[in-house]
């Protein structure tokens, strides 16, 4: 990289930084994933075009990418809701390893025929873009208006399905690259790892739930921050003792999303912004690492195209159709899922593991997949609500937070502002105020409705999509969910 002064690097961060969220605000109306501009940002950025930033350290590339991986699953485990994933959770979960290990053969059929390499080199490419991307998924599903259904599949088989992703990349490279490759260990480590990862995931998540709410800090920010030191400590020792460190972590994060939590209105809202700014750090320098002149060749392009299509087309498609043949999917959710299945950073990240090995054609690799991604987010993210509007799968616009009110926790005054939207299975949708059975020292403050503010009377009849913002004892929380017949989790 250049010698920069520190004015010059200062103002190249305020510029990634701003150029980020106005890229965020024209893509969400474009229609085209906020991760493809990144990319392409920091492909403008790097030696090929206006030589500013010569970058091509895959070491670094893969270790920040990890870290903004762990960032943003954690964040995607922590806004998942229990209750819409606990019904897919069964059909996400065989996606997120037959379907990956579907996907990945027929592929790697496909590479060897059009790209001429080996089995096994056919098959390692075919496991690094084998899997769906957590990044592209959460990225491009937020705020798109798709049923719960088939938004709780997605992300849930986004943000479990890397570790197999990573196991079978893994695999493949010490195949290549070991004499004494033993397969029969391969199948112990990867029950190993996932059995880890899960168990791991839930103990750590529930020590972190009960420690965040024993604590008691000076400040609510500080929790925020506790809480992603706590994510990169489930991360690390997870993955020290032998377990799938990325998959602990999500479901470290569903956990802690779905209990009583202290101050939740402020960690989630800097899990929010820490997660974008990850996404944001990590496309960039993944365009970083890619020289343009290397993909400007015929060759690849076409045989990228090809590979590209086969993916999406034939590969994705079968491993949703074969993966779902148990589950209640219907035909028209299926083929959702088949288009829905975005490829995005943790494929780039995968790639460098080849690089690092130092496995022939290591490069064409890299650049293959690149190729891939940038295809999948252009003509799959871009069309995703289309998509679900073509086969009848969206849902009601969620109520706009135009006013939006601060949750607050308040260790001395012992009360919790609580958010509720009243849905049409809610014991109190088209009640009056006065006849709800609230616990003692409970007050709705403030419902937004349509966008709009209500104040709160007595005759006040509330609506199917209403915002209730609600002031009690934060010992009644517990009562106050469960009269609002909301789940709670001990």
């Amino acid at each position: 990289m250049n010698e920069f002064t520190v004015e010059v690097v200062v103002l190249l961060i305020g510029f990634f930084l701003l150029s980020g969220v106005l890229m965020t605000k024209l893509t969400s109306k474009a229609g085209v994933p906020a991760l493809v501009l990144f990319m392409i940002l920091g492909m403008v950025l790097g030696s090929d075009i206006s030589g500013l930033i010569y970058f091509s350290d895959a070491g670094l590339a893969q270790t920040i990418g990890m870290f903004a991986l762990v960032v943003i699953l954690f964040e995607g485990g922590l806004q998942t809701e229990w209750r819409n994933v606990r019904p897919v959770i069964k059909g996400a979960a065989v996606l997120a390893t037959l379907g990956v290990v579907l996907t990945t053969a027929v592929l790697a059929v496909a590479i060897h025929y059009v790209l001429g390499l080996g089995w096994i080199e056919s098959f390692l490419l075919g496991s690094i873009v084998g899997s769906t991307d957590a990044a592209a998924v959460f990225s491009v599903m937020s705020g798109q208006n798709i049923k719960p259904k088939m938004s709780a599949t997605l992300e849930m088989e986004s943000g479990s399905n890397d570790p197999m992703a990573m196991f079978l990349t893994v695999a493949f490279i010490q195949w290549l690259t070991l004499d004494d490759f033993a397969f029969g260990n391969l199948i112990i480590s990867f029950f190993l790892q996932m059995g880890l990862g899960l168990l791991l995931g839930l103990l750590f998540g529930w020590l972190t739930s009960q420690w965040m709410n024993k604590i008691k800090l000076d400040a609510s920010g500080l929790y925020a921050v506790l809480s992603i030191g706590f994510a990169m400590a489930i991360f690390s020792l997870t993955a020290l003792v032998g377990g799938s460190g990325i998959l602990a972590v999500y479901v470290a994060g569903i956990m802690i999303g779905n209990r009583e939590l202290n101050h939740s209105h402020s960690i989630l809202r800097f899990h929010e912004g820490f997660a974008w700014l990850m996404q944001l750090v990590m496309f960039v320098i993944l365009g970083l690492l890619v020289f343009p002149s290397e993909l400007a060749n015929w060759d690849l392009i076409s045989k990228g195209l090809i590979l590209s299509f086969i993916l999406m087309f034939i590969a994705r498609p079968i491993a949703v159709f074969v993966g779902t043949i148990f589950f209640d999917y219907t035909f028209k959710e299926k083929l959702f899922l088949s288009w829905a299945g975005l490829r995005g950073a943790v494929p780039i990240v995968l790639a460098t593991f080849p690089l690092l090995a130092g496995v022939e054609n290591a490069y064409l690799y890299f650049n293959m997949v690149f190729f891939i991604v940038i295809t999948s987010a252009l003509l799959q993210g871009s069309t995703i609500s289309n998509v679900a509007r073509w086969l009848g799968l969206e849902a009601p616009p969620s109520p706009k937070r135009i006013h939006q009110l601060e949750l607050v926790s308040m260790d001395k005054a012992n009360a919790e502002m609580l958010e509720v939207e009243i849905s049409n299975d809610s014991p109190y949708l088209n009640s009056l105020v006065q006849d709800m059975d609230l616990p003692d020292d409970t007050v709705i403050s403030a419902i937004i409705r349509d966008g709009e503010l209500v104040m709160p009377t007595g005759q006040t009849e509330l609506l199917e999509r209403d915002v209730l913002y609600i002031l009690t004892d934060k010992k009644q929380v517990k009562a106050l969910k469960e009269a609002m017949g909301e789940e709670v989790y001990a």
